[in-house]
């Protein structure tokens, strides 16, 4: 498995972060069609579900091959 959807996710949320404080300080208030501040909370929001995601699924993966070890060592 590659980390890089987690990788992916921390960029994302410092992107978001990054453009809040663009925001704060004036620098843009859209993006296209879109407000920042939209596009600021969906960049974080998709950022925090991948690395959270990317984490739940390794923490699987790594009880499963435990238990797996536990069985082989029982045989």
């Amino acid at each position: 498995m590659s980390r890089a959807p987690r990788f992916i996710g921390y960029a994302m949320m410092v992107g978001a972060a990054l453009l809040a404080v663009a925001m704060r300080e004036g620098r843009v208030d859209a993006l296209g069609p879109l407000p920042a501040m939209a596009v600021a909370l969906f960049l974080g929001m998709v950022g925090v579900m991948l690395v959270f995601t990317d984490l739940m699924v390794r923490g699987l993966y790594a009880q499963v091959d435990a238990a797996k070890r536990a069985e082989e060592e029982e045989r």
